[in-house]
């Protein structure tokens, strides 16, 4: 199934198809090259430390807490998360159109599977980190793009100052 899914997301490619930059299982994107939003950090320079939650409520909403991040441009931040849920969530940091993008081809390949430096996908009760140099000034996004979680409230803001 996973090698149909990636034969389909190599096709919608060669079509001209856009996803959100990074590096997806098929082997797209360069790990070490710059996004909109920035480029992966080195731990030794993050000098602060975001903690970030996933989770659902039982009314069915599904938030990331804090949902908006500040930060400045050329800073390094340790963005360290627990998944406090129920159910799988991830993490995908980019432009807002990349997001929408991105969005779009998970509802299409809900399987799809990542390996993105701006991205991250937790199990429930699992931590993890992403260490990231936020390269430009403005105002990106961030949400969770398995299918339904976007919908049910899974996103917030990036702003990143001069």
């Amino acid at each position: 199934m996973k090698r149909i899914i990636a034969a389909a997301v190599l096709t919608a490619l060669s079509s001209g198809a856009a996803l959100a930059s990074g590096t997806h299982a098929g082997g797209h994107g360069d790990k070490a090259a710059t996004i909109p939003i920035g480029t992966p950090g080195e731990a030794g320079k993050a000098k602060r430390t975001i903690n970030i939650s996933m989770s659902e409520k039982d009314d069915g909403t599904m938030l990331f807490q804090p949902a908006v991040l500040k930060v400045k441009k050329g800073e390094t931040v340790r963005l360290k998360f627990v998944n406090k849920g129920q159910v799988d969530h991830e993490f995908v940091m980019d432009a807002h159109d990349g997001i929408m993008e991105h969005k779009a081809l998970m509802e299409k390949f809900p399987e799809m599977e990542h390996a993105d430096p701006n991205a991250i996908r937790l199990a429930p009760g699992a931590r993890g980190e992403i260490i990231w140099t936020f390269a430009n000034a403005g105002e990106f996004g961030f949400a969770c793009l398995v299918p339904g979680h976007y919908d049910s409230g899974m996103k917030g803001d990036i702003s990143v100052a001069n």
